[in-house]
């Protein structure tokens, strides 16, 4: 079991830039591959980002590639979403997950995720 808490969510800007951060708990965090995921009113949860067990592979939806960036740092048990170039479009909820087994490098499905945080609110003015 893993439990997981988002922080680092709020209301910025179009061209701002945010940090999430995901503190996890439980289970060893380094042996779960961690994904962001996100979600709009009225919208299917959608994939954002993965990074490995070992930080050392990332792959990024086509929407986010260039403007976000993933990290982990496992000797704190926790992941990081650095948001920059910040748009309308990325307001949602902003859910961390973790997924046992190998690392994907590609779109992961949220059928797929083991376990979710609660999610943080992030809110792109124009």
């Amino acid at each position: 079991q893993v439990q997981m808490v988002e922080s680092g969510g709020g209301l910025v800007q179009a061209g701002g830039s945010l940090r999430l951060s995901c503190a996890a708990s439980g289970r060893a965090f380094s042996s779960y591959v961690m994904h962001w995921f996100r979600q709009a009113p009225g919208k299917e949860r959608e994939f954002v980002a993965t990074i490995s067990k070992g930080g050392g592979g990332r792959f990024y939806a086509d929407s986010v590639k260039g403007r976000f960036g993933i990290s982990r740092d496992n000797a704190k048990n926790t992941v990081y979403l650095q948001m920059n170039s910040l748009k309308p479009e990325d307001t949602a909820v902003y859910f961390c997950a973790a997924r046992a087994g190998d690392y994907i490098g590609n779109y992961v499905t949220p059928r797929s995720i083991d376990y979710w945080g609660q999610g943080t609110q992030v809110t792109v003015s124009s």
